[in-house]
């Protein structure tokens, strides 16, 4: 089999629902879940993205020095058993170095996670497109956010997948006043702004 980028092998289904809806199982195969040890077992923090077989995209202010990690690729059911899913050690972490945890609004959230070891791609593991540097995207592009986040302020994490459809928000109209005026910066995405469905991160 000869898997490219963001094809995914079970296609989403992808509808309107407001706030978020279940995902179809293994439609964004290139999802993976940053989980840390603690307490006697593995819970999850954040999402990432898998760019190559042994790399990983995330967010900086998922990674923390004092905690042990490992990333957990072909999953859909937190909860479940699942076959085809590995979980993977990071062999190394970095850490955007303009990073600030103390003055988020600066910018920089980003990580990268080198695998321990490649993982092989599949019908549920598959890698992500990168888009080329530079690239702006339009008002009102369709993008989705997915993953384990929340699903309401303070309550539990859900453990099926979610995915949600936003529009992107150019920067001019994003950094408005009226908007998120200088806390964002040109090289982040803005999408949603309906108040609806929205990453909290």
């Amino acid at each position: 089999l000869a898997f490219g980028c963001g094809v995914p092998s079970y296609p989403p289904l992808v509808t309107r629902v407001v706030g978020g809806e279940n995902a179809r199982p293994y439609s964004w195969p290139w999802q993976v879940s940053l989980q840390y040890y603690a307490n006697g077992k593995w819970s999850h923090t954040c999402g990432g993205t898998l760019i190559a077989t042994n790399w990983v995209l995330t967010a900086a202010h998922c990674i923390s020095s004092t905690m042990t990690y490992k990333v957990f690729i072909g999953k859909y059911n937190l909860a479940a058993t699942e076959a085809g899913s590995v979980a993977v050690s990071p062999s190394k972490i970095i850490v955007h170095r303009n990073w600030n945890s103390n003055n988020v609004a600066n910018g920089y959230d980003i990580a990268l996670i080198k695998l321990s070891q490649h993982v092989t791609l599949s019908d549920k593991i598959q890698l992500a497109c990168l888009p080329a540097a530079q690239t702006i995207l339009s008002s009102n592009t369709p993008c989705y956010v997915t993953g384990w986040g929340r699903l309401q302020t303070n309550g539990p994490l859900p453990d099926k997948q979610q995915q949600g459809r936003l529009l992107v928000v150019d920067y001019a109209t994003c950094s408005r006043a009226t908007w998120w005026g200088t806390t964002v910066k040109s090289t982040m995405v803005c999408a949603g702004g309906d108040g609806v469905i929205s990453s909290c991160s």
